[in-house]
């Protein structure tokens, strides 16, 4: 009789049971797959709009946590769970890790900033907490640079945030400074147009915008002078090194002398 007992109540069980079973299971697969379609369908439209290609990833992937979690909600509701209750549990959880992760926290809201008004891209080469390089990728924390050097810089966005962010790549174009020293015997006016000459010979440089030529320095043993070329960004070190081993050519061969520091030491003979 027990185990007819026993019988009765397990068949009862799963009669009472079993269609909610089910219909938590085919919830969580139907759930999970429309979550996945919508995902990608998002995905897709913000890659058509030529969206950000940081910014994709997280609001997929924000879109996608979001419908999976009301899904898991709505499978506990099957079952007779007050949502209510998981919605306070969650809450208080989620109170619990933001006071543990308050740094994290912090990083990532820095990390949302960057995303949404972007003061730089994936691309681009910034200097921010001295450290410079080109932007690899942007994640929720961390902003990833690689140095000129290929070295990898793993910065936390909150401390990018937090102080001066130069943007080298924003702007199509820009200036290459550099300063060329010549010696007080040089003549100014023929030192200009050899330096004008190698500007003129650098096919990188923009020649629709004049080169500023400029005596910047009467220094104690040079006479300093500034010269800034325009150039496409991409081209700014191809510049830079053109104009330093060409200018050094072509004062050599026209005698003109690159002074370096020197030191004269007079010694007394004692009687």
């Amino acid at each position: 009789m027990e185990d007819m007992n026993y019988i009765k109540i397990i068949t009862e069980m799963v009669i009472q049971y079993a269609p909610l079973v089910v219909g938590a299971i085919l919830t969580l697969i139907i759930g999970f797959y429309i979550a996945g379609k919508v995902s990608s369908m998002v995905e897709k439209r913000l890659k058509s709009r030529g969206t950000d290609p940081s910014l994709t990833p997280f609001l997929t992937s924000m879109i996608n946590v979001s419908l999976k979690i009301l899904v898991l909600l709505s499978a506990a509701s099957i079952f007779g769970f007050e949502v209510t209750s998981f919605v306070a549990i969650l809450s208080a959880l989620a109170f619990a890790v933001g006071m543990a992760l308050q740094g994290n926290l912090s990083h990532m809201a820095a990390g949302i900033m960057i995303l949404f008004f972007k003061p730089f891209k994936v691309g681009d080469f910034i200097v921010a907490q001295g450290y410079s390089g080109t932007v690899n990728e942007i994640q929720i924390f961390n902003t990833i640079l690689t140095t000129l050097d290929n070295r990898i810089i793993i910065v936390p966005n909150g401390s990018i945030t937090s102080g001066p962010i130069e943007n080298l790549s924003s702007n199509p174009t820009r200036k290459v400074p550099m300063t060329f020293g010549v010696g007080y015997s040089a003549d100014i006016d023929k030192t200009r147009k050899v330096i004008q000459s190698v500007a003129d010979s650098c096919d990188l440089i923009d020649h629709s915008k004049p080169v500023d030529i400029l005596v910047g320095e009467l220094a104690d043993s040079s006479v300093n002078f500034v010269v800034r070329p325009w150039c496409k960004t991409e081209n700014y070190w191809a510049v830079h090194a053109f104009m330093h081993e060409q200018i050094k050519k072509a004062f050599d061969k026209e005698n003109i002398e690159i002074p370096y520091p020197t030191m004269d030491l007079n010694v007394s003979k004692n009687a």
